[in-house]
């Protein structure tokens, strides 16, 4: 069994000491926001929002109708069709974050 990097007591997020100065943990997602913006990069969560590192905008999805939006892309990644535009470190409030999709940092190398 491994070592937990984070506790959460009464809604507080505790980061393990010896990983605290690695920063908060980071999970590769796709972030949907509102106003239709979609971005894919390493997510790290405080409270006021969240930070998306080495973020790239999904300009076009690039699936059809075989491989249906975004669930294919957190699943298998992006496709030959996909776009994706650098945006550096793209910083979301809570309430603009729609939602977010797990994935695998490999397959959008």
């Amino acid at each position: 069994m491994s070592t937990p990097i984070t506790i959460t007591i009464d809604g507080t997020e505790y980061i393990r000491k010896t990983d605290a100065a690695a920063g908060p943990p980071t999970e590769h997602q796709i972030v949907v926001a509102d106003r239709g913006w979609v971005f894919v990069g390493n997510v790290t969560k405080d409270d006021a929002g969240i930070s998306i590192a080495n973020a790239r905008c999904i300009r076009c999805w690039g699936t059809d109708n075989d491989k249906p939006g975004l669930g294919y892309l957190a699943a298998n990644g992006p496709t030959s069709k996909t776009k994706l535009d650098p945006s550096g470190t793209v910083r979301v409030p809570l309430h603009a974050v729609v939602a977010t999709f797990d994935t695998d940092a490999a397959k959008w190398a």
